[in-house]
């Protein structure tokens, strides 16, 4: 992955080999219109940035690569695992924005499927074959329940994927050496079966930091995708303050980065 531009936007572009995808990387949070805190491409709905800012941004991110801003098909983030399926064409996306989910799977054509993070793993997944595209959302919830797991299944079942033709790339999001973690997110990972030991290193009495790029990387190659499909980017988001969000970093009061991806 290296960071590129498309008019005005930066961001940091995947190479999916032989893959239909015209569109497909993750943001930075360069060359909005966002103020501070939330300066200056600030694409989540769900901060407390001025509105007509995030709306500004996504239509600049959706104009640099020559789509209407209608084409952003974005959901309600919980940090749960249900999936939202599109399978058929729409007239209207927008009532998208208020489904609950933190993973998006199609099949069609020109829209643009994306999901914000502020320390979270976002993860994109393509099937060139059978044409399936996916953005999935994975903060410590998402993967103690095995959410990228769950996509790549449902790639698999309802559009007849087969995992190891599958590409997926792990974006930008929050390492070990920013991420300490606690019981409770060890308990949650034992009881939903992620293996602990492969992905944290202890960190003082009841911590431990955590790898969530390398976990889902581990869940990935679980579910049947090939290492050597899978890339991970090695950016630190809380360690990069000028390229990208974190909320851990800025106790919460800072923008979100989009992972997005689109089929021509």
């Amino acid at each position: 992955m290296q960071i590129k531009r498309n008019g005005r936007i930066h961001y940091l572009a995947t190479e999916f080999s032989g893959t239909p995808c015209s569109v497909q990387g993750f943001t930075t949070r360069h060359e909005g219109v966002s103020r501070p805190p939330y300066n200056s491409l600030n694409l989540g709905t769900t901060t407390l940035d001025q509105q007509h800012n995030v709306e500004g941004n996504r239509s600049l991110l959706t104009r640099a690569f020559g789509i209407a801003q209608e084409a952003l098909v974005t959901v309600r983030q919980v940090h749960g695992n249900d999936i939202l399926v599109i399978d058929e064409p729409n007239e209207d996306f927008t009532h998208f924005l208020s489904v609950e989910g933190d993973a998006i799977v199609t099949n069609q054509p020109n829209i643009m499927i994306g999901i914000c993070v502020a320390d979270c793993a976002p993860i994109l997944l393509v099937d060139p074959e059978k044409k399936v595209i996916a953005a999935v959302h994975a903060g410590w919830q998402g993967t103690a329940s095995k959410l990228v797991s769950k996509t790549v299944a449902a790639m698999q079942n309802i559009f007849g994927c087969t995992p190891g033709t599958i590409q997926a790339a792990i974006g930008p999001c929050i390492s070990p050496c920013c991420y300490e973690v606690d019981a409770p997110v060890k308990q949650a990972f034992q009881q939903g079966d992620v293996a602990w030991d492969t992905c944290t290193e202890p960190n003082g009495e009841g911590k431990w930091r955590l790898d969530l790029a390398e976990a889902n990387r581990r869940l990935l190659i679980s579910a049947g995708i090939k290492a050597s499909s899978i890339q991970v980017s090695e950016m630190c988001v809380s360690c990069q303050r000028e390229l990208f969000f974190s909320y851990r970093r800025d106790d919460g009061v800072t923008g979100r980065q989009m992972g997005f991806i689109m089929l021509k």
